[in-house]
């Protein structure tokens, strides 16, 4: 969910099926519709991994590989939480933060991310 960019090798290997582009959600607007496109490629018991440079680098700026066009806290966190909703994780990490001293901010977004991961698997159990 929120692919901007993929390594030529990648492609092949790629499920058309399980993608959610990063430029199609950002067509969607303020439409959830695409939550019940990907909850229904899901099966009920979820790992999730959270790659924050899945965020738009005007967030979080703090990653390995920031790429423009990236989704916001809202369409982030409103997804995880429509997938507790409906599916049961059953494990989560979050990777690719690359902390900076002289710009804090990003890890704080880590931190209440993965607040909101635990508050929203926690609330539906």
């Amino acid at each position: 969910v929120g692919i901007r960019s993929v390594d030529g090798e990648e492609v092949p290997k790629l499920d058309p099926e399980r993608i959610f582009y990063a430029h199609a959600l950002a067509a969607c607007g303020r439409d959830r519709d695409w939550f019940e496109q990907v909850s229904a490629r899901l099966s009920q018991d979820v790992y999730v991994t959270i790659d924050l440079d899945c965020f738009d680098p005007s967030i979080m700026p703090s990653t390995g590989t920031p790429e423009p066009g990236g989704m916001n806290w809202y369409q982030v966190t409103g997804l995880l939480r429509y997938v507790a909703e409906r599916h049961r994780i059953v494990g989560f990490d979050v990777v690719e933060l690359l902390p900076r001293a002289s710009d804090p901010a990003p890890d704080f977004l880590a931190a209440k991310l993965v607040y909101n991961v635990l508050s929203s698997i926690f609330a539906n159990r």
